[in-house]
């Protein structure tokens, strides 16, 4: 009697194996400038997708954004001007590395307009996003830093995000191998112990193309490598290794002050967009 018993443990061992969810790298809304560091007068083109950037999939259906805009400095004593930039996005069909296609934004932002030195600060609010498979919504806040000319500016200045990260190293400024550092506001204050994923994006956005092009940058040994977690200490602040050139999102979860929407938890997260560059 003893063998058809361990057969049953072995088929019933194995069944719970396959219905445990297996490991997935982190949801990130991107907001992706190509190149963190231009010269003057150089068209930027950006790209807004909801996805999982370490895989490129799945990506996710994005909603109509309820805010994008840039916050730039207008000299030294001046204050930061805000400039509205939803009207000029377009919705596009992103095609992930599992050849799916979801809706995305992009946005033109003309030559002209990137005339001025110093720091671009775009922010994009999107439209909360339900996740089925956790019956909750989440929205992520998510910034990218843009200099131009190498003048610094306001890149360390928060912009009032309900949840934000507020930089102390310069997003646009990192050799890779090195750390970038900063501190979780949720309504402008410091958030202790917030936590933090992290991510690579492992594969090269083809904004001609929609989706993404080439093999991957990055590939991970195990999945817990694919999405890192740490958290901020007691006064929010966290401190972020960047050992590969390319781009890296960090963002701190569930920091918001608003915790439900119609009906169903409601995630508010920070995210912040940096670029590492490699020592050739």
């Amino acid at each position: 009697m003893r063998r058809p018993i361990a057969k049953l443990c072995l088929t019933l061992t194995a069944m719970t194996i396959v219905a445990m969810p297996l490991p997935v790298s982190a949801h990130f809304q991107m907001l992706y400038p190509g190149k963190s560091a231009l010269q003057p007068g150089r068209p930027l083109e950006i790209l807004m997708v909801f996805t999982h950037p370490f895989h490129g999939a799945p990506t996710m259906e994005m909603g109509e954004p309820e805010a994008l805009y840039v916050v730039r400095q207008r000299g030294d004593d001046a204050e930061p001007e805000r400039l509205d930039l939803l009207p000029a996005i377009q919705a596009v069909s992103w095609h992930g590395t599992d050849e799916a296609a979801e809706r995305a934004f992009r946005l033109e932002v003309a030559a002209k307009d990137m005339r001025s030195m110093g720091d671009y600060v775009f922010v994009l609010e999107p439209a909360p996003y339900y996740e089925a498979t956790e019956d909750k919504f989440i929205q992520q806040f998510t910034k990218t830093i843009v200099n131009v000319g190498g003048v610094p500016g306001n890149w360390d200045q928060p912009v009032g995000l309900p949840a934000e990260i507020r930089p102390l190293d310069k997003p646009y400024a990192n050799w890779a191998g090195g750390v970038f550092r900063g501190v979780v506001l949720a309504g402008g204050e410091p958030v202790p112990f917030a936590e933090i994923e992290v991510e690579y994006m492992a594969h090269e956005p083809d904004p001609d193309g929609n989706g993404w092009v080439g093999a991957p940058r990055l590939t991970a040994p195990t999945p817990s490598l694919e999405a890192l977690s740490i958290r901020a200490d007691a006064s929010g602040t966290f401190v972020v290794g960047l050992p590969k050139a390319g781009w890296w999102g960090i963002a701190a979860l569930d920091v918001g002050p608003v915790k439900e929407h119609e009906g169903k938890a409601l995630s508010q997260d920070a995210v912040i967009w940096v670029e590492a560059t490699a020592i050739e």
